[in-house]
């Protein structure tokens, strides 16, 4: 399990263009990084509409936003285009961040027990650790109580 304080596991995933990005690309800048379960579902889709929203609050501060789901890219351009996402969304079919950060969990839904990504949002510092863990967020005030906490 991932403490406050411990450095965040780097990692290196295609973002929505196919383009490698890796986490320490972003040493000397704070990360929101985020996890969320799909592509265009309701909550998801509420969660990444308002951290587009708040996107440019979060650049004024120096502060780069990460989602990542495990949908392809293919599934991320479609999603970005629709709904006007103008962060950083990284595909992660192989569940090798997902995995790392320890949000592919059991999830039960009307009694059925499945594997999945729980939402979870971690506040990375510029150096690189964790400055912050949010386990099982909601999808409509995360982005403002993450900003509101910066």
């Amino acid at each position: 399990m991932l403490e406050i304080g411990s450095k965040a596991p780097d990692f290196t995933l295609k973002d929505k263009d196919g383009k490698d990005v890796s986490l320490s690309d972003f040493l000397g800048r704070k990360v929101i990084l985020y996890f969320y379960p799909k592509d265009n579902t309701p909550g998801c889709t509420r969660q990444a509409c308002a951290f587009a929203e708040l996107y440019s609050e979060f650049q004024q501060k120096g502060v780069e936003v990460i989602g990542v789901s495990k949908d392809s890219v293919a599934s991320h351009i479609k999603f970005a285009e629709k709904h006007g996402l103008n962060f950083v969304l990284l595909s992660d079919p192989e569940l090798e961040a997902i995995q790392a950060y320890g949000v592919w969990q059991e999830k039960k839904l009307y009694g059925k027990v499945s594997m999945g990504v729980v939402r979870t949002t971690f506040i990375i510092d510029e150096q690189g650790n964790i400055e912050k863990i949010v386990p099982k967020v909601k999808p409509d005030t995360n982005a403002a109580e993450i900003l509101a906490e910066l």
